[in-house]
């Protein structure tokens, strides 16, 4: 975007100016969540350029620096005397202090994680209808000793005696906690107060918005063009092909690349329950063989990633050039990948501001430098539960929109060791299974996911049929969140979890003992590569 001519935002849009935060794209997504339309923008973006866009109110994220740390990122005073509403949060709390004459201290009272506020202003425009002592969630060094001239003091905490101010006439606000995450009992009220009380917004905003907007700009970037779409069965791709689909019609070309990765029923599904949902012109491409060549002899799960990758844009680029030739020389070229990437695919990848690459996502990280393809990326600022209610509202079914996530690369990153047909064919089993009973027991909808995991390159002693065996062990992966952000491990019944177990360790050759993985994300990826 020019600095010159910076683009408007949507009407009522709520800027969010990302200060390096962990938690800045949830700040986002709450905000959304509150039928409010929001954007994300750098801190290094100047104030002008901010203002260009004519938000109608600004959130200042948290972030892990010190106000008075030198190269610090920081924010121009003139931001806070534009008259548009601004909500400081941690971080950008203590800049809003600093900046407005306040004073903000290293006085080493620390606080992370649950803290006891006190509201000492009931009937602020943040607190009204919260109780007067409520759980936040803290994770601050420094602190405000005192707020500027103007602004009320409304809550504290036992060290830190200025945790909340607000000056309505300015329209100013802050806190030094972080509403935007689930352990601040009351967060999405406080935020509520400040768009609905201290912005005056109106909660108008819907998934029938992202669809239009999205629609609106695909067309226009895609025009006459086509374009194919990576279809792996899960709800990502299936939502981006479905959107897309809306945009441009008979220019779609989704391309299922069976590439030998795949859980149990996974071709069938695509085949048979996306085209009759969506009518969608399917191309199925056999490469399980060339996927397996290129996986010999690799364990390094990073470079595993990075191939699969590779070798998904090669089919693609190889099914583009048989689209073409079909087409015959009036056919419009085919210039456009469309793919289901994620929000926290990029934040992973390294894509976020000042985030570390935890690991590269195939459709991220691991894309080749000479793509040939410009990329359609429809759902790439969108958590998982948003993409499944867009899915609802494009009217797939229920069975394709509430799909339990599966990754990109598919089985192949559940295989901790090389991959190989037999063990492809044995981690299937073990899946299925454990798959095929948590549907009996009706835990579908109570866990985010379950990953099956097949430690290929460890085995152990065990006695089956009255006979030492040396096999694998399998890894139940069962895990509950809100975006995969952040995830924790779902506490499944005894009796479930025993019949999984008995199951595979019966029914799965060459596997002799079933394991259960209780970390939580942090410190463990919901993954195991």
């Amino acid at each position: 975007m020019s600095s010159a001519t910076p683009a408007a935002a949507a009407p009522d849009t709520v800027l969010v100016v990302d200060f390096g935060a962990q938690y800045a794209q949830l700040i986002a997504r709450r905000v959304r969540e509150a039928r409010v339309y929001s954007e994300i923008v750098p801190s290094t973006m100047p104030v002008e350029e901010m203002l260009a866009k004519n938000p109608a109110a600004i959130i200042l994220s948290g972030g892990p620096s010190s106000v008075y740390e030198e190269g610090a990122p920081t924010v121009d005073r003139s931001l806070f005397e534009a008259g548009v509403p601004v909500f400081g949060m941690c971080y950008g709390f203590q800049l809003m202090a600093e900046a407005l004459g306040g004073r903000v201290d290293n006085t080493g009272a620390r606080e992370y994680g649950r803290t006891a506020l006190t509201v000492c202003r009931p009937s602020s425009t943040l607190f009204e209808g919260t109780p007067a002592e409520q759980s936040v969630w803290m994770s601050h060094g420094d602190a405000c000793s005192a707020a500027p001239e103007g602004f009320a003091v409304t809550a504290s905490t036992d060290v830190v005696p200025v945790a909340a101010f607000e000056n309505d006439e300015r329209k100013l606000y802050g806190v030094q906690y972080h509403p935007e995450v689930m352990h601040s009992t009351h967060g999405q009220q406080v935020l509520e107060h400040f768009l609905y009380r201290g912005a005056g917004l109106s909660p108008t905003w819907t998934t029938g918005n992202v669809i239009e907007e999205q629609v609106e700009a695909i067309r226009e970037q895609v025009g006459t063009r086509r374009a194919i779409c990576g279809l792996s069965g899960g709800v990502d791709s299936a939502v981006a092909a479905a959107l897309v689909q809306k945009a441009i019609g008979s220019q779609l070309t989704c391309v299922y690349v069976d590439h030998g990765l795949m859980r149990k029923g996974e071709t069938e599904q695509v085949e048979k329950d996306f085209v009759a949902a969506t009518g969608v012109q399917l191309k199925v491409v056999d490469a399980e063989e060339r996927f397996l060549t290129a996986l010999k002899g690799v364990s390094d799960p990073e470079e595993k990633r990075k191939i699969i990758g590779r070798e998904f844009i090669r089919v693609f680029e190889q099914a583009q050039a048989e689209i073409i030739a079909e087409a015959g020389e009036s056919g419009e070229p085919v210039e456009f990948l469309v793919q289901g990437t994620l929000y926290p695919d990029v934040v992973e990848s390294g894509g976020g501001t000042g985030t570390a690459n935890i690991k590269s996502h195939h459709n991220v990280g691991g894309l080749p430098e000479d793509l040939e393809f410009q990329l359609i990326e429809p759902l790439r600022k969108l958590f998982k539960d948003e993409v499944r209610m867009v899915g609802q509202e494009l009217g797939l079914p229920e069975e394709i929109v509430q799909r339990q996530p599966f990754p990109g690369p598919g089985l192949g990153i559940r295989i901790v060791g090389e991959v190989t047909k037999e063990r492809l064919d044995l981690l299937r089993d073990a899946d299925a299974i454990a798959r095929e009973e948590l549907t009996a027991a009706g835990l579908d909808r109570e866990i985010w996911q379950c990953p099956v995991v097949l430690l290929a390159d460890v085995r152990s002693v065990g006695v089956q049929g009255d006979g030492r065996t040396y096999g694998h062990p399998i890894v139940l992966r069962p895990v509950s969140s809100e975006d995969a952000m952040t995830a924790d491990w779902s506490r499944l019944p005894y009796d479930v979890l025993a019949k999984i177990s008995t199951r595979i360790t019966n029914e799965v050759r060459d596997v002799n003992r079933v394991v259960l993985d209780v970390t939580s994300k942090p410190p463990g990826t919901i993954e195991w590569e």
